[in-house]
């Protein structure tokens, strides 16, 4: 079959959140045109193939792409999420980011879309249902919109063997349950694990017959204190505050996390066990209180084998129950990464560049890349927050962060632009607290601590890396 040449501005590898978010910007402003490439049958990601009672841990209202709002802009009524902004299900934010390229990338006439495909790269892709092979003649640049990976239970191979007879599945199975079993084993501390706790006892499941399995305990984020409205200004600020505070003024990380916890920006399932993982997860106190009523944990490291009468583990042994069933939530939700910039010649790769928000940081990569030049004031502005992983990921994560905010506010057009973007979320909250005293009063708090606790982070960082014998970036 012989290979069909292309011609294009960008070639964009990936449609999921990422990819969206950043060829949504360059069709807003620019008159690029688009190719892009994707492995599924629909735009999405790993959104194709997640668990079907998943939810976005975060407000809608901070999800999708620049140009259409996700959200209906309601609070939920109800259940463990009540009186906070709504979190889009799965399907919802599916048929979302379908929507968007039907009805706005495709009939721009600048996309060319070209799902279920593989991409070989340099510039090369193939068809998996017809076989045809592609080559792209790119003009400016290729966008590697896949880096930021999620892995989803349904596509994740464990990392333990399994005895053959074990009664284990993927979350995403866990609804087509037909045969009841005596006790559910929730694999995993992370995210996944307590979507699938969370699932079992809204369906009604006694928590006395759930095991959970959890190597290491989590820092949680409060979701209350990432709401983007109005009514809860003094919740987010007051939290922003906090975090300043406790990041100038913590001696160590076992002082960091214990003011964060005091003054309410870190939640944790257990108080009697310290965390040691950090994936910045949302719950609500709600789903906090549901969560700790399953008292059958289970902390003797990661899973080394899997049999039908015994689990073996890094720290001991226990025994099967009869009629178990495994549920795997062990998928850790980004690979450990290379270091690599968002900018570099010819290829842009999206990451994070504020944390806990892939989908602005996209936008924002794109606005940076038609408006400025040169990798080095790009990447300036776009320097990587990399995913957390341990607790002692924050320290690093966090100043990230704050310097590159501190960076966009010297820069008057691009402050402009983050302000009047729908991704932003809190820069609106901010605008809005003109005139009123009391917000100003506590913004100015907030604000005071900032570059002591940038200046902190890195202390803390580079002292802890010097212990561990890792040199610091």
């Amino acid at each position: 079959m012989t290979e069909k040449i292309l011609e294009t501005d960008y070639l964009v590898v990936g449609t999921g959140a990422v990819g969206m978010a950043f060829v949504d910007t360059l069709l807003s402003e620019s008159d690029a045109r688009v190719i892009m490439v994707d492995r599924y049958a629909k735009p999405g990601g790993h959104w194709n193939a997640a668990y079907p009672f998943v939810q976005l841990h975060q407000p809608s209202q901070f999800y999708g792409v620049s140009s259409k709002e996700l959200s209906n802009g309601r609070l939920e009524q109800g259940g463990w999420n009540d009186g906070l902004n709504e979190l889009a299900s799965g399907a919802e934010v599916s048929a979302y980011f379908d929507d968007v390229m039907r009805h706005q990338f495709l009939p721009s006439g600048r996309v060319q879309y070209f799902p279920m495909c593989d991409y070989l790269g340099d510039g090369r892709f193939v068809s998996k249902v017809g076989g045809q092979t592609y080559r792209v003649q790119v003009a400016k640049k290729t966008v590697d919109a896949t880096f930021l990976k999620t892995k989803v239970p349904s596509t994740h191979t464990p990392n333990f063997s399994i005895e053959p007879g074990v009664r284990f599945m993927p979350l995403n199975d866990l609804p087509r349950v037909s045969e009841q079993p005596d006790r559910y084993v929730i694999v995993g501390g992370g995210k996944t694990g307590i979507d699938a706790c969370l699932w079992l006892l809204q369906m009604g499941c006694d928590p006395k017959k759930i095991q959970w399995i959890r190597p290491r305990d989590a820092w949680l984020l409060n979701r209350r204190n990432t709401q983007p409205t109005d009514e809860f200004f003094f919740d987010v600020f007051n939290a922003q505050a906090g975090l300043m505070e406790s990041a100038a003024e913590a001696e160590s990380f076992d002082d960091l996390f214990a003011k964060l916890e005091a003054c309410g920006y870190f939640l944790r399932i257990d108080p009697q066990h310290k965390p040691a993982m950090f994936h910045g997860a949302t719950v609500s106190i709600k789903e906090l209180d549901e969560l700790r009523k399953i008292e059958d944990v289970v902390r003797l490291g990661r899973i080394t084998h899997l049999g039908k009468e015994e689990i073996q583990f890094q720290e001991g042994r226990l025994p099967v129950a009869a009629n178990t069933l495994f549920i795997d939530c062990s998928a850790r939700p980004v690979d450990e990464l290379p270091e690599v910039p968002v900018f570099a010649g010819d290829v842009i790769t999206p990451q994070m560049v504020r944390s806990y928000q892939p989908v602005f940081s996209a936008a924002l990569a794109a606005h940076v890349e038609l408006n400025y030049e040169g990798d080095e004031e790009k990447n300036h502005l776009c320097t990587v927050v990399p995913p957390p992983e341990a607790d002692t990921d924050f320290a690093h994560f966090t100043a990230i962060a704050m310097m590159n905010q501190y960076n966009w506010s010297q820069d008057r057009a691009l402050s402009e632009w983050i302000l009047n973007n729908r991704l932003d979320g809190f820069g609106q909250l901010v605008k809005n607290a003109q005139g009123d005293s009391d917000k100003e009063a506590l913004l100015k708090r907030m604000r005071a601590s900032g570059p002591s606790a940038v200046m902190n982070l890195m202390k803390l960082d580079q002292d802890y890396k010097a212990e561990q014998g890792v040199e610091a970036a």
